[in-house]
């Protein structure tokens, strides 16, 4: 990998969405549209209605992308996309003669109302799509790690092996496998939105 495009894939896909770069909105469309899909089916959106919710959503991310700031709370750009499409799904619903929660008048006010404002991440279907953003993410970085240093992170993190033992494993140090997992981790949130 050329020193160019290793500086470029390593910049946070928020300053890379920023400058407006096509391959970061890419990789965002990649991450997220599935979870947004899964939102708008969720709540009641018409299977052919899911690409104008899609596009709505994310043409409204574009446009305030530059405000955004992450406050460092995990999970907080899910939080934000969620707020977007909420109000883009509760448009569409209103829009829809299909859709099954209009009903008109103070049922239809009730039924957009049963739409939390946050997402519930109590939800087991809510928590099994989020892992999937996460395992698309991980696969978006992993290029960026020689394959040892991967592997140190994903025995440690995601195979929950201690460290100890996956320095035994891979003939390294605790601290070197727990400073690839920090670099990889912290890459991650980068490539999730959680960090600038």
């Amino acid at each position: 990998m050329s020193t160019s495009h290793s500086q470029f894939t390593r910049g946070s896909l928020l300053s890379r969405i920023r400058a407006d770069d096509a391959a970061a909105w890419s990789d965002l469309m990649d991450l997220y549209s599935p979870l947004v899909a899964f939102w708008c089916r969720q709540r009641g959106v018409a299977d052919s209605e899911i690409n104008d919710a899609l596009q709505e959503v994310f043409f409204a991310v574009a446009r305030s992308i530059d405000k955004y700031e992450p406050p460092g709370e995990s999970g907080s750009f899910r939080a934000w996309l969620w707020t977007i499409a909420r109000h883009k799904i509760i448009d569409l619903l209103r829009r829809s003669a299909r859709a099954p929660m209009v009903r008109g008048g103070s049922t239809a006010y009730e039924s957009y109302r049963q739409i939390p404002e946050s997402v519930d991440s109590s939800d087991n279907s809510e928590r099994t799509e989020f892992a999937k953003v996460i395992s698309r993410a991980l696969e978006q970085v992993r290029s960026e790690f020689e394959p040892r240093s991967w592997q140190a992170f994903y025995r440690a993190t995601v195979d929950s092996i201690p460290v100890a033992t996956v320095a035994i494993e891979l003939d390294m140090t605790p601290a070197t496998v727990r400073q690839h997992r920090s670099r990889i981790l912290r890459r991650l949130r980068q490539q999730l939105g959680e960090q600038s």
